[in-house]
C-alpha cells in the first residue's frame, strides 16, 4: 500500500498536474518548506542514489527539463510534457516554436515588449500596468507547469524605488523549483525568501550595478543555495568578478553549450554555477 502511494506521488511530480488543476487553486511545491521565517532553514534537494527513486525505472520517467539561454536575460524553459516558457521576453531571440507561456519584467526595453506574438497563450508582465506600485499576482498552471510570481521593488532611472515594479518569476516542472530573478533592484528580506520558497536552479543577473553589485547578488544566490545556479544578463563587468565572489563551497564550470538538460536525480549534490556559452 504505501508503495502504491509512493508511486502515485512521484507520478504527480514527474509526469505533471492532473488536468483539473486547471480549474483550482495551486499549491506550490517550493513553498511548503517555507512557514516559519525567520528562523527556518530552507531545504535543500538532494537527488536520490541511483535505483532508489521508489524502485520506479529510469526509462519509465518523462523527467527532464530542458533550459537554453537566448540571450540577456532570455531562458528558454522546456518541460518533460512539451510546454515551453520564455523568460524576461523581449520578442528578440528566436525560438522553435512559440512559446506557451512568457514572462515579462519592464527595467528596459531588453526585457519585455508591448507587442508579443498574439499566439502567445500567456503573456505575464513582472509589474502591474492597470495599477502602478501594486503587486500583480500571477499563478497558473499549464500542462504540466506551474508559474508564479514574486515581486520586487525596482529603481527609477533618477535613483527612486518604485514598489513592485520587478518580478522573480518561478517554475514549477517535473518536481523541480526554478527561480529567475528578473531586474532584481535590491537585496531580499525575509518575507521575500519565504514568498520564495525553494529554488533549485536560480538565473541570476550578474552585471555588477545594473541590477545589484556583485557582493550583494552574491549574498543572495548564497542564502538561496540552489544546486544549479545559471548566470545571466552580464554587462561590461566580466564573469570572473561574480565568480570571485564564492568559495570552494561552490562549484563552477564553464560550458561549451547554450542549454544544459536537469532532472531530480541528475542535479548537482554540491551548489555548481553553470555559465552557459553565449552569457
Amino acid at each position: 500500500m504505501m508503495l502504491k502511494y509512493a508511486l502515485t506521488a512521484l507520478a504527480f511530480v514527474v509526469f505533471g498536474f492532473p488536468a483539473s488543476a486547471q480549474d483550482r487553486p495551486q499549491v506550490s511545491q517550493c513553498q511548503l518548506i517555507a512557514e516559519a521565517l525567520p528562523s527556518v532553514t530552507f531545504a535543500k534537494f538532494q537527488p536520490p542514489d541511483d535505483g532508489a527513486l521508489f524502485a520506479v525505472e529510469k526509462a519509465q520517467l518523462a523527467e527532464d527539463v530542458r533550459i537554453t539561454f537566448l540571450g540577456h536575460a532570455s531562458f528558454l524553459i522546456e518541460t518533460p510534457g512539451g510546454i515551453s516558457i520564455a523568460t524576461d521576453y523581449n520578442g528578440w531571440y528566436q525560438t522553435p516554436k512559440v512559446p506557451d507561456v512568457v514572462t515579462m519584467n519592464k527595467a528596459h526595453s531588453s526585457h519585455y515588449t508591448s507587442n508579443p506574438d498574439p499566439a502567445i497563450a500567456h503573456v505575464l508582465p513582472g509589474w502591474n500596468e492597470q495599477a502602478p506600485g501594486e503587486k500583480i499576482e500571477h499563478k497558473i498552471v499549464v500542462g504540466d507547469a506551474y508559474v508564479r510570481n514574486v515581486p520586487t521593488d525596482i529603481r527609477s532611472w533618477g535613483g527612486s524605488f518604485e514598489a513592485n515594479g520587478n518580478s522573480i518569476f518561478i517554475i514549477e516542472a517535473a518536481g523541480l523549483c526554478i527561480g529567475h530573478l528578473g531586474h532584481l533592484h535590491h537585496e531580499l528580506t525575509d518575507a521575500h525568501y519565504a514568498e520564495i520558497g525553494r529554488l533549485d536552479i536560480l538565473m541570476v543577473p550578474v552585471d555588477g550595478g545594473l541590477t545589484l553589485g556583485a557582493d550583494s547578488m552574491s549574498r543572495i544566490v548564497q542564502r538561496l543555495r540552489s544546486a544549479l545556479i545559471l548566470p545571466m544578463h552580464r554587462r561590461g563587468q566580466p564573469i570572473e568578478t561574480f565568480l570571485s565572489m564564492f568559495d570552494e563551497s561552490f562549484d563552477v564550470t564553464m560550458s561549451q553549450e547554450r542549454s544544459v538538460t536537469v532532472s531530480m536525480r541528475t542535479m548537482p549534490r554540491k551548489p555548481l554555477i553553470m555559465v552557459l556559452q553565449g552569457i
